[in-house]
């Protein structure tokens, strides 16, 4: 008889796998805190790209994946702190960075899944044994598992079975919120971020602006602070850039949406475990790192061949899995801080538009 894989996480990387398992027949469960698909907003978009396309190819849903694409949303440039153009590329209409929203990507996992395969409100507090775990959950039932697979990100409470390592803070926060009906009510904000992503940057802080489908313009305001500085709200926020643009500080200002901090941290670049019985990570659960650009990539990767690897032998599963992923992560670890070195660092905005060029 086939052991089923018990799943702790419907995100990106968690329903992926599910999915594929579902393709081969092989019986899986995932478990999520959230009480319902609806009950959170899922983020902004995301480019994805030959990671988190081929995840979606193995997953069979690349003409869904088609259909929800932000046309347009690929344009991208950059900005000095004045509201000029230094670089600027147009979407060329090709599949190499597509902009979906995240909440879309999630949502054609979700129906590409038998009802019932997704159970809501199971927040886990708790996983214990070795080879097969007792799952307890806040709702005071449990379960048990002898194939499980924490996809339950930066928090994960599946890690401690097979890492004592904890994320640390990286030393840098993304502060988002949104503004609506932008053409007619931020007509000069709506014209500085253009169609795409706008990154306005100078070394240490900057903004980044993604135009999103619907007339709306999502943004992240990114400071390296501690983590307590961000309780002074939006005025100390916007303070930070006193002398940029007035289109520039409108997109902090006129936010229509409470600001919402999200600290980044991370894992240890190379981030591994000894092969433990019964059990693996995926996405950020593994291998949480700064915002590169691949994080949702490399989750959706993980969990489409992790996916193949159990329909393939469930026995050896886990340990071919995590060969290739451990490799895979700590290069993506390490091209992600260089990435967000190039961007905020001494050389910011020029190493972006390097990147351009």
């Amino acid at each position: 008889m086939t052991t089923p894989v018990t799943v702790i996480g419907a995100g990106l990387g968690g329903l992926t796998l599910a999915r594929v398992l579902h393709l081969h027949g092989h019986p899986v469960t995932v478990y999520d805190a959230d009480p319902s698909a609806a009950a959170r907003t899922q983020g902004g978009q995301l480019d994805l790209h030959e990671h988190g396309q081929l995840a979606l190819e193995m997953a069979g849903l690349t003409a869904e994946f088609r259909a929800i694409i932000h046309r347009g949303g690929g344009a991208q440039r950059v900005l000095d702190q004045h509201g000029t153009v230094l670089a600027e590329v147009d979407d060329d209409g090709s599949m190499a960075r597509p902009e979906a929203l995240r909440g879309d990507i999630r949502r054609i996992l979700l129906e590409s899944l038998p009802p019932g395969t997704v159970r809501w409100g199971k927040k886990l507090i708790s996983a214990a044994g070795r080879g097969r775990h007792e799952l307890t959950f806040a709702d005071g039932t449990t379960a048990m598992s002898e194939l499980l697979v924490g996809a339950d990100g930066t928090w994960s409470k599946v890690r401690a079975l097979v890492s004592g390592e904890k994320p640390v803070y990286a030393g840098m926060s993304y502060v988002d919120t949104y503004l609506h009906d932008v053409d007619e009510r931020h007509p000069a904000a709506a014209k500085a971020v253009g169609d795409g992503a706008m990154y306005a940057l100078v070394p240490g802080k900057g903004l980044l602006a993604h135009r999103e489908a619907g007339n709306i313009i999502h943004v992240y305001v990114v400071l390296h602070r501690p983590i307590d500085w961000f309780d002074g709200g939006r005025q100390r926020i916007a303070a930070e850039f006193a002398g940029w643009a007035p289109e520039l500080i409108s997109l902090i200002t006129d936010g229509e949406t409470a600001p919402v901090v999200r600290s980044i941290y991370q894992l240890p670049d190379r981030h591994r475990w000894p092969r433990t019985p019964g059990v693996t990570l995926l996405g950020d659960a593994a291998h949480v790192t700064v915002p590169g650009g691949e994080g949702a990539n490399i989750a959706m990767l993980d969990g489409a061949e992790l996916g193949e690897a159990i329909a393939a032998d469930p026995s050896t599963a886990f340990a071919a899995y995590e060969e290739v992923m451990f490799r895979r992560a700590e290069a993506e670890a390490i091209a992600a801080r260089e990435t967000v070195d190039l961007i905020f660092g001494a050389s910011a905005p020029h190493g972006l538009v390097s990147l351009f060029s």
